[in-house]
């Protein structure tokens, strides 16, 4: 057991940990324009990634739904008990706002994607799942998310106008369209898509260490580390239990536990700043939570191993 959790934690971690690091050291020195990294990932490479995945693999439409009420479950449990914390702790409506967010929201993105590529060598059907479940997670974060932090007060179409401008619930259907119908795609296309795809792991994580090095160290509020209990631990237990639940195995099971671990996403980060709702919280669980999440995803990984 020792021996498989140093090998994860060198080959799978570890890199990660370099990577991001590579990003704190060019933010640093060069102060990149995080505005544009984030576009080039959220527009570019991201689309580009999930499009491809579904359009290579096997997904089924068995699979999709098993990943789609895993993840109606498992949000909704989360929700229930981070609000309930929220209220019994008496935050206010904003706080109580920014806490289920930053418990709920998860860097399934920039921080996920990469986790899945490198731990399973870029096996289809578990890109496809984490690619369904970031879609998911796009979803929540820019409807109920965008929603919480602004105390009920943005329009609900506004809201899912602003959803539908995305690409990548496109990049999501497209894909999925073309795989079910078998639609042979020319190497001028496959091509330029394969060389995305592959830039991805590096691209992403170095936005992730650039974003985070902004984030000035005020850990003094306990709210800071309920979350990040509930986020790294509370979330990959409710996430396996509604894979036993399910009888949910193989590489999907493997890649949804792994998938229920990820640290609190940046977006929650973006959301309380644009609205001036506690930002220096949702900061704050952003950074503490990535860094915590080098150990416990270990951890995760560890055991997903054992979900075969």
């Amino acid at each position: 057991m020792t021996s498989v959790i140093l090998s994860i934690l060198l080959n799978v971690v570890l890199p990660i940990v370099v990577l991001i690091g590579f990003g704190c050291i060019m933010q640093y020195s060069f102060r990149l324009d995080l505005y544009t990294l984030a576009k080039i990932n959220f527009y570019y490479i991201t689309p580009a990634v999930i499009f491809f995945s579904l359009y290579q693999s096997n997904v089924s439409l068995v699979l999709l739904g098993e990943v789609a009420l895993f993840y109606a479950i498992y949000v909704f449990i989360l929700f229930l008990i981070s609000w309930t914390v929220a209220r019994s702790l008496k935050y206010s409506p904003g706080m109580r706002g920014a806490f289920t967010n930053s418990v709920m929201l998860d860097n399934s993105g920039n921080y996920g994607m990469p986790i899945n590529e490198l731990v399973f060598k870029g096996e289809p059907v578990a890109a496809s799942v984490q690619a369904l479940i970031m879609t998911f997670q796009t979803f929540i974060t820019f409807t109920y998310g965008t929603f919480v932090v602004q105390n009920g007060a943005s329009n609900a179409k506004k809201i899912l106008l602003n959803f539908l401008k995305m690409p990548v619930p496109y990049a999501l259907i497209l894909g999925l369209l073309l795989n079910v119908l078998h639609t042979p795609l020319p190497a001028m296309l496959t091509e330029p898509l394969g060389y995305i795809s592959r830039s991805m792991v590096a691209i992403a994580l170095l936005t992730l260490g650039a974003q985070i090095v902004q984030y000035p160290f005020r850990l003094r509020r306990t709210a800071i580390y309920i979350s990040m209990i509930l986020r790294l631990l509370a979330g990959p237990a409710v996430g396996f239990a509604i894979i036993m639940l399910l009888g949910l195995k193989g590489i999907p099971a493997q890649a949804l536990l792994i998938a229920s671990g990820m640290p609190t996403g940046v977006n929650t980060s973006i959301l309380a700043e644009e609205y001036k709702n506690e930002p220096d919280f949702a900061a704050q669980t952003v950074l503490l939570s990535t860094i915590v999440n080098v150990l416990t995803m270990t951890v995760l990984i560890t055991l997903a191993n054992h979900l075969g």
